[in-house]
């Protein structure tokens, strides 16, 4: 529904999301704005609307980011043991213990507000959980007597690893992905709050938030509904992920 929802947004959205109009500042959801107006007259609907192809913008182009590189690093890791593990874990094991919006607030107060530097911060915290499943699963297999067997047929190790190992592990990386999009989501709405995420007056989520914090109390649409957007779209994702490892994981059944 994100999806179809940010590719169709000129068509979806009933008003221009950067078009100010005072004289309709805060106008309750009503027939003309189905989700009322923010404190600039803006349409919150067509906001929300265009805000979803922020929203989609980073959680694709981290989803993409972290998955090969968690991948990589944690097959490495599982598949070569000794110190090629101890270093890669090591390094793995200081991100994890950063809660990762701390830890993503480091990398963008360090880089600058934007929509590129929130999408580097969001990647640098969010592949080691990747990569420790991906060990994981790696560290299972590589003692399986198919695998032995691959080995005594003279397969080098990069061969093991592309053509036997990585597959197998692809299933569960894709539904911690998938599970992990809820929480890019709100990783990005929180730097977004912040006023580290897209700049105004781009539409992106946490922002509205923000801006519209000072008026909650007399005008509850401006944050609730940005918060209800953003609470809907990551229990989707957790869903998606549930259904995925259903299909894709036998063994959870």
């Amino acid at each position: 529904m994100l999806l179809v929802v940010a590719i169709f947004a000129p068509l979806i959205a009933p008003y221009n999301p950067l078009v100010q109009d005072l004289n309709s500042a805060l106008v309750a959801p009503n027939a003309q704005h189905w989700f009322g107006t923010d404190e600039f007259g803006r349409d919150i609907f067509s906001r929300l609307v265009y805000g979803s192809r922020i929203t989609l913008y980073i959680v694709l182009l981290v989803s993409v980011t972290v998955g090969p590189l968690g991948l990589l690093l944690g097959v490495s890791a599982g598949y070569f043991g000794g110190k090629v593990d101890m270093v890669l874990m090591r390094v793995t094991d200081i991100f994890i213990s950063f809660p990762s919006l701390v830890l993503a607030l480091a990398f963008v107060a360090a880089l600058g507000p934007g929509l590129e530097h929130v999408v580097i911060a969001i990647t640098l915290t969010a592949w080691p959980p990747i990569a420790r499943l991906a060990r994981a699963e790696t560290l299972s297999l590589r003692q399986a007597d198919f695998i032995s067997a691959v080995r005594l047929q003279g397969a080098s190790s990069a061969r093991v690893l592309w053509r036997h190992i990585v597959p197998l592990c692809l299933p569960s990386v894709i539904i911690r992905i998938t599970m992990n999009m809820a929480g890019i989501i709100l990783t990005a709405a929180g730097l977004g709050f912040l006023g580290l995420g897209a700049q105004p007056p781009e539409p992106e989520w946490g922002a509205m938030i923000s801006s519209g914090r000072t008026y909650m109390m007399e005008c509850w649409w401006v944050v609730t509904i940005p918060g209800l957007a953003i609470l809907i779209n990551s229990l989707a994702f957790n869903f998606l992920g549930d259904g995925l490892r259903d299909i894709l994981d036998p063994r959870s059944e």
